[in-house]
């Protein structure tokens, strides 16, 4: 059951109190991928931020209404190859703690909104670069995506079968969680700085191949203490043991399990029903069929089945889902991860606070709806007139 964001009690949802960063002000220059998450988050936490989208609509053409990454935001529309425009974010850059672009490196001083100007008529402005390669070295002027940035890090490296090739995560690896959270994390430091006593603005450069290479320090430690193999599919965490990895079902599912500690191991192995005679997880020239063993017993029963069998145990295992049915697995369901605001289920604010939650205030921004609406609230009557 998905819990409604006005009736979910404790669960995340709209709310009249105010996130732990209400009345901080964030300009978003317009982009896709990691910079409007990073936005987002920076809104669900009840920031305000103002999106200045560009005429004509989003670059990649997805529909404003279910692009649930510009949810809690308010839109305003800018021409920034107009006359007029770069004044207008200058105006908007003056009154905010927090500006955020995710051009190529050069782009915005080029348009007449970079660090520089934007600094010199708000010295405390916190301005929040986002790009793949990073504003400088051989590869920052050139185009890239999320599977290329993760690729020359090592971490694409990481997924796959030892016997097949590397595959994608989706871009959360890369543009989520090497990108946006790093960006937010860099903002946020820098405002504390800003914030203080003679404190001042900054520019911070977050670049998905440094987030996503920093994602990786623990890997690289087991590297250099000789506890990771630097290959596909034979290490503890990346399935090459048996015992933490997935397995398919007799109805076509699968299920994640993750035993790793001996007492969970043994918890695994009399629910799953493995025979006396079944290889020993210490025995590692035994582990090919120790894998073959536990893929048998998996294959005799449906997800479902397999589901109940392990609800109440320590096994560490769990079925795997699609998206769609995430919202409804009863753990998820009980806290309220989903919820459904303006018509659609999505993921509620992350994280909890216990004082002052995050809130799903408003629905995906339309370009352009709010520009009389930020005028009045920000002071800047150009955005009242006609797109500028």
């Amino acid at each position: 059951m998905t819990a409604d964001s006005s009736t979910a009690g404790d669960a995340p949802g709209e709310d009249d109190r105010p996130g732990p960063l209400a009345g901080l002000r964030v300009v978003e220059i317009a982009g896709i991928g990691p910079g409007p998450f990073a936005a987002m988050l920076l809104a669900d936490l009840g920031a305000d931020v103002v999106r200045v989208d560009r005429p004509g609509g989003p670059a990649l053409g997805v529909d404003p209404e279910a692009d649930l990454t510009n949810r809690n935001k308010r839109s305003v529309v800018v021409d920034l190859k107009s006359t007029r425009g770069p004044a207008v974010v200058l105006d908007l850059a003056e009154r905010a703690d927090i500006l955020l672009e995710g051009y190529r490196p050069g782009v915005a001083e080029r348009l007449g909104i970079g660090p520089d100007p934007c600094l010199a008529r708000n010295p405390r402005l916190v301005y929040g670069r986002m790009t793949g390669w990073g504003q400088d070295g051989p590869l920052a002027s050139r185009a890239g995506h999320d599977i290329g940035y993760t690729a020359v890090t090592g971490a694409l490296g990481l997924a796959g079968p030892a016997g097949g090739p590397p595959y994608p995560p989706a871009n959360l690896l890369g543009d989520y969680a090497g990108g946006s959270l790093y960006l937010v994390v860099g903002v946020l430091a820098a405002l504390r700085h800003a914030q203080a006593e003679g404190g001042a603005g900054q520019v911070v450069d977050a670049a998905i191949v440094d987030g996503t290479s920093h994602l990786s320090t623990m890997i690289h430690a087991m590297l250099a203490a000789g506890s990771w193999q630097d290959r596909r599919g034979s290490n503890l965490l990346d399935g090459g043991s048996p015992f933490y990895g997935t397995y398919e079902t007799r109805d076509g599912g699968h299920m994640a399990v993750g035993a790793l500690e001996p007492r969970f191991y043994a918890e695994f192995v009399e629910l799953l029903g493995l025979p006396a005679d079944t290889p020993s997880r210490e025995d590692l020239d035994g582990w090919d069929a120790l894998r073959e063993a536990i893929a048998g017993r998996f294959r005799t029963r449906s997800r479902e089945e397999w589901t109940r069998i392990f609800a109440d145990s320590d096994a560490c295992v769990a079925p795997v889902l699609a998206l769609g049915e995430a919202p409804e697995h009863p753990h998820l369901a009980a806290r309220g991860t989903f919820v459904e605001h303006a018509g659609q289920v999505q993921p509620a604010p992350a994280p909890r606070f216990s004082a002052t939650p995050g809130a799903l205030r408003r629905p995906p921004a339309r370009p352009g709806a709010d520009g009389a609406e930020v005028a009045r609230d920000w002071d800047v009557p150009a955005l009242a007139q006609e797109p500028t």
